[in-house]
C-alpha cells in the first residue's frame, strides 16, 4: 500500500515532467498520451487532447510521483492541482477506503475497471482533499 502524490499541470506536464528527472537525476520517463489510450466512441478524443500527457511518473528518494495534463475543459487551479492517490494491491482495501472517504465527500468517479486497471476511483473527501484509488496488481505499464 503506498498514497502517492498526483501532481496535474495546464498542458506543460512534459515539460515539468522531463525537467524534474533532469533536477533529480532519472531516466526520461514513459508517458502516456490521451491519444495513446484506447478509443471510446461514446467520448470522441478531442484533437486538443491527443498529445497531452494522461499519465507519467518518476521515483524521487522512493515515493512515487505521477503527473499528468489537465484533460481539455476541465477546471485547473494552480495550487489546487495535486491528489493524493491511494495505491494498493489488496482490492478489499482499495473498496473499503474508497467508502469510507466517500462519507460526506463527492465521488468524482465511481470505483470501476479501466484500461490500466481493474478497479479505480476518484473522490473528494468532507475536507475538500482529492483523492484516486487504484488497485495495483503489478500488471500496470506505468
Amino acid at each position: 500500500m503506498a498514497v502517492d502524490v498526483y501532481l496535474n499541470f495546464n498542458g506543460n506536464c512534459r515539460e515539468a515532467v522531463e525537467f524534474y528527472a533532469q533536477v533529480f537525476g532519472k531516466e526520461k520517463p514513459k508517458i502516456m498520451t490521451f491519444g495513446e489510450t484506447p478509443p471510446n466512441p461514446e467520448f470522441p478524443l478531442p484533437e486538443e487532447a491527443k498529445n497531452l500527457v494522461m499519465h507519467t511518473r518518476l521515483n524521487i528518494s522512493g515515493s512515487n510521483v505521477m503527473f499528468s495534463d489537465t484533460f481539455p475543459g476541465m477546471p485547473f487551479v494552480v495550487g489546487n492541482n495535486i491528489s493524493l492517490a491511494f495505491v494498493s494491491d489488496d482490492l478489499d482495501e482499495v473498496k473499503s477506503t474508497f467508502n469510507k472517504l466517500k462519507e460526506g465527500g463527492t465521488v468524482g468517479m465511481e470505483l470501476q475497471e479501466t484500461f490500466w486497471s481493474k478497479c479505480y476511483g476518484q473522490v473528494t473527501d468532507k475536507f475538500g482533499i482529492e483523492w484516486q484509488f487504484n488497485f495495483e496488481d503489478g500488471d500496470m505499464a506505468f
